[in-house]
């Protein structure tokens, strides 16, 4: 059997639960390297800041002279050279992270890393994974949640995902999916027959270590 690390990454629409996904594979030995908590973390670096305002103006500020997520992202939105120049600035950085991360997550033993990352295949972290679990949920749900929970109106999904990479083409670039419909239960059952599809393709000769269910 092979040392059995691996890097896992995450994809799905818009409020389809990656974020539950990866509360599961945490409880299962993984550990959790957030990308969208990580690029908040990296906008606030005073080397980030100076590289933002050169480039978009104070215009990205708020008023306490902070990045406002909310600005950068009408800032680059719709105009793909704008959207370069930020992805220059905050990739190169988050890669940096996760690489040690991954090392530290190796050094402890871990079961392994699961990268959630909110455009997984547009950024190329895919690249850095050894296999990507599609959260497959259906699109009332996630439409529900966004209302719920970040005041998005239907007509603001919509064009976020637009400028996403059709979620048909994510599911079948991916290696195993979940159906994130029902309850967490069901959802943990699920990620577990995930990670055996997974182990299996990798040549795996044995099943994750079902000890920690």
């Amino acid at each position: 059997m092979a040392s059995g690390f691996l890097i896992l990454g995450l994809a799905g629409g818009v409020g389809s639960g990656k974020s539950a996904v990866a509360t599961i594979l945490g409880e299962l030995g993984f550990v959790v390297s957030d990308s969208d908590a990580g690029a908040r973390a990296v906008l606030e670096r005073p080397d980030v800041v100076k590289e933002l305002i050169a480039a978009f103006g104070d215009g990205v500020l708020d008023g306490e002279g902070r990045p406002d997520r909310r600005a950068i992202a009408d800032a680059v939105f719709g105009d793909d050279a704008k959207r370069r120049t930020l992805e220059g600035i905050i990739h190169p950085r988050l890669h940096e992270e996760r690489a040690a991360l991954v090392a530290r997550a190796r050094a402890e033993h871990a079961a392994g890393v699961v990268i959630d990352a909110p455009l997984l295949f547009e950024a190329g972290v895919d690249a850095e994974c050894d296999a990507v679990i599609f959260v497959d949920t259906p699109r009332e749900v996630r439409l529900k949640r966004v209302i719920d929970g970040r005041g998005w109106t239907e007509a603001e999904l919509a064009r976020r995902e637009a400028a996403q990479m059709p979620l048909s083409e994510k599911r079948e670039r991916s290696d195993a999916v979940v159906v994130n419909d029902g309850d967490l239960a069901h959802l943990r059952a699920q990620v577990l027959s995930a990670l055996e599809t997974i182990d299996h393709a990798l040549g795996w000769d044995q099943s994750r270590d079902q000890s920690r269910e």
